[in-house]
């Protein structure tokens, strides 16, 4: 091997490198948003009713499950309590109820009872980036996945939400929702 072409091989390294490096650090963060608005309240936007319609799509982008979620929160200063109840398009239900807790400075954290440990939010302006550990049933066996949740406040009745799931860092789909208040 010529100097110059390990010269290549080591330049075209550094680049991918780098390129890998500059891919990781562009994630967005909640302060990313700050700007935009409407803002975001949770205590406002899930004080009472609202409706969400969703969607499951697996690792090779195929929709696998549709579903409803009927939903209220109430709250008592800065902690809420947000019920879930879920209908799936192939006739299974299920019921989450988070407690939510406003931490300040738009730090927000919650639990419920298939949430492992902790979740944790940060919202800025009209976005809520929301982390957890999920329980999640298939097939008869428990597996703790990881949820990266972004909600975004289109108006004052509506909230987009893009969620991805991984297991081990690997990414096996997204759920897409859609929020309503009436």
């Amino acid at each position: 091997m010529t100097m110059q072409m390990l010269r290549t091989m080591l330049a075209a390294g550094a680049l991918a490198l780098l390129t890998v490096l500059s891919g990781c650090a562009s994630r967005p963060v909640p302060a990313d948003y700050a700007q935009e608005q409407p803002a975001l309240d949770l205590r406002s936007y899930f004080n009472g009713p609202l409706t969400a319609h969703g969607v499951f799509i697996d690792r090779s982008g195929r929709v696998v499950k549709r579903f409803t979620v009927k939903m209220v929160g109430t709250w008592q200063g800065d902690t809420g309590v947000l019920e879930e109840d879920f209908v799936f398009s192939d006739g299974s239900i299920d019921r989450r109820v988070w407690t939510l807790k406003d931490m300040g400075n738009g730090r927000w954290s919650g639990t419920a009872a298939d949430v492992v440990g902790q979740a944790s939010g940060e919202a800025a302006g009209n976005a809520l980036n929301w982390r957890y550990t999920l329980k999640l049933p298939v097939d008869g066996r428990v597996y703790e996945v990881q949820f990266d949740d972004w909600m975004f406040l289109v108006d004052e009745r509506v909230m987009l939400n893009r969620a991805v799931m991984s297991k081990f860092g690997i990414r096996l789909g997204e759920v897409l929702l859609s929020f309503r208040r009436p």
